[in-house]
């Protein structure tokens, strides 16, 4: 399971034919994938490493605080495309990402356990499966790549 975790000043997600959108101030945007073979313990183990991970900045302008600290919120987006393999010819292979029906079961697991982590209200997610517009307004920018394995 692998995160590209982006420090942002806002982010958002809309999807025009579900009428959906919701956005976050200040905190994450999380752009999750989900890899064959990945277990329950790669989602908790992934999403206490974003609750806890100090890359806001404290008095002192180092980056020494978490989510939690700032108060800040998080945007979950799924993106089966972290796990794309372009190294042979021009079109990516996608056989590394799990396949929709187990990855949405630990997309879920991983949202719950960020809300458990920094709180329910503090957390948003996109729509599993849906094709989405993401806004991403970077803080820094900072962006943090993290491997289950």
């Amino acid at each position: 399971m692998k995160v590209v975790l982006q420090r942002v000043k806002e982010g958002g997600v809309y999807i025009e034919s579900k009428k959906y959108t919701t956005e976050i101030e200040k905190g994450f945007v999380i752009l999750l994938g989900i890899k064959v073979g990945d277990k329950e313990e790669d989602a908790f183990y992934l999403a206490d490493k974003c609750s806890n991970l100090r890359i806001f900045e404290d008095e002192n302008e180092k980056m020494n605080l978490s989510i939690k600290d700032v108060k800040g919120e998080a945007l979950v987006i799924s993106q089966f495309t972290l796990y794309g393999d372009a190294s042979k010819g021009n079109r990516p292979s996608f056989i590394e990402a799990e396949r929709p029906e187990k990855a949405e079961s630990l997309y879920k697991i991983f949202v719950k356990r960020l809300k458990d982590n920094i709180g329910s209200s503090k957390v948003a997610t996109g729509v599993f499966g849906a094709m989405m517009d993401i806004k991403i307004i970077n803080d820094g920018p900072v962006t943090i790549i993290i491997d289950s394995k």
